[in-house]
């Protein structure tokens, strides 16, 4: 992992306002805000500046200690609840280890609590700069009483509303003069985005966790564990690589509301942001509706695709067991027969090898263009191997066509009436393009435009 800009780390116990402010860093509502704890599990990333000096900011789950350690129950004893929450600390603490500065965050209508001075004695062990935010100071009446977190040995309180924004700028003031120096403007090297998507339950933070080679998502058998969209820095053969966890996609009309509903928003959003999706799909079960559902989601959006058969390992299988299953899946992908398939096992690491090397081929083949005189030699070529289209005696007539644009690679094509363009005609044109340059993993779009002089 490469982090360039310094890191600002928010930490503090469930339900203080951490997403709220951290929304409010970024500028835009990426972290699930909801009146509920523990809403925010993993890390999640997201850039910001102030006063010229541009930095990261990592919002963090509820920082506690957890049940079973107050208990004494460890392992099997604790119960799933209790073992979850100490996944949240984990995430947490790697969090205040990565982080430059960190902002505890406390609620000030609720006044000091033991749990507030329980995570202050921890990031104390720290050594890092802490700033003390006092959140939910709306009032004058909390703004006074923000004086008793002194109890807290962290220096002053920053009375603040995350909400309203005020008082933050004065925080941030503080913030940033411990910052190591980095400019806003300082241009970014070119990244590729990289997606893990699919329905809940079928891998996907143990597919990121694999291809980092850490811990860096929360792994867990309950669906939904992954809420809201995670990004990862990456450098994978000299090439800068942000992939991009997200929470499970359910099919429409089958999503909870509330913050099920919000995290499906919040994988839309990271899918956009991708330049390819890594669609996970359970061995086990076989493609299902809900997995054709979420394919549907990834091309509406022109994002190119590889298919992941993950949890190859748990498939009793022959030496036909995966031809077999590859004719199985494109029948039922049939709306995506260009796009590559590989077995594996995030679990035992069987040929994760082999995502990265795909996905680049794939994000090359997205950024490919054909020239004007190769895309017109396919036209020619095309429209003199197959039955011209008609309608009412009327012939389509193609004057001539180029690629305007790539990521997705669209061809605009010149004929006579783009209404004598029948769906399956298109498709031909599509293949024989495709049987020029595959544009492996890639949905390419054809524009077509009635000539002027035809009209």
């Amino acid at each position: 992992m490469r982090v360039r800009k310094p890191v600002v780390a928010l930490v503090g116990r469930p339900n203080v306002g951490k997403s709220t402010l951290f929304n409010r860093l970024i500028g835009r509502p990426t972290a699930i805000v909801e009146n509920v704890p523990g809403t925010t599990r993993d890390r999640i990333y997201g850039e910001s500046d102030w006063n010229g000096v541009g930095f990261i900011v990592i919002d963090t789950g509820g920082l506690e200690a957890p049940e079973a350690m107050r208990t004494g129950k460890t392992g099997s004893d604790a119960s799933p609840q209790e073992q979850f929450v100490g996944y949240v600390q984990n995430q947490a603490q790697v969090a205040i280890d990565e982080a430059d500065a960190i902002i505890l965050l406390v609620d000030g209508r609720g006044g000091l609590t033991a749990a507030d001075e329980e995570v202050a004695a921890m990031l104390r062990l720290s050594d890092k700069p802490i700033f003390l935010a006092v959140n939910k100071a709306e009032s004058q009446q909390v703004q006074q009483n923000a004086v008793e977190f002194w109890a807290l040995g962290l220096g002053e309180p920053y009375p603040i509303s995350a909400y309203h924004g005020d008082g933050v700028a004065d925080l941030l003031d503080e913030i940033v003069k411990v910052l190591p120096p980095h400019p806003v403007d300082e241009e970014e090297e070119e990244t590729i985005g990289i997606a893990i998507v699919g329905r809940p339950n079928v891998g996907k933070s143990s597919l990121l966790n694999a291809l980092v080679g850490q811990e860096r998502s929360i792994v867990s058998e309950t669906p939904g564990t992954t809420r809201d969209p995670i990004d990862m820095e990456i450098v994978y053969d000299g090439q800068r690589i942000t992939l991009i966890d997200t929470a499970g996609i359910r099919r429409r009309g089958r999503v909870e509301q509330g913050i099920e509903q919000y995290s499906v928003l919040r994988s839309m959003r990271a899918i956009d942001r991708a330049d390819v999706a890594l669609l996970l799909i359970d061995a086990q079960e076989g493609v299902t509706a809900q997995d054709m559902h979420v394919a549907g989601y990834v091309l509406e959006r022109n994002k190119s695709v590889v298919v992941l058969i993950n949890k190859w390992d748990a498939v009793e299988k022959d030496s036909n067991t995966m031809v077999e299953y590859t004719n199985t899946v494109r029948q039922q992908l049939n709306f995506m027969s260009y796009v590559p398939v590989l077995f594996i096992s995030a679990k035992t690491r069987q040929r994760v090898n082999k995502v990265l090397p795909t996905a680049l081929q794939v994000v090359a083949a997205r950024r490919h263009r054909l020239t004007t005189s190769e895309v017109n030699q396919i036209l020619t070529e095309a429209y003199d191997a197959a039955q011209i289209p008609t309608r009412q005696g009327r012939p389509l007539r193609i004057y001539y066509g180029a690629q305007t644009d790539s990521e997705p690679p669209t061809f605009v094509i010149f004929v006579n009436d783009k209404d004598l363009v029948h769906f399956s005609y298109e498709r031909y044109l599509e293949n024989r393009i495709r049987a020029y340059y595959p544009f492996e993993g890639t949905p390419i779009k054809l524009i077509f435009r009635s000539h002027e002089r035809e009209k």
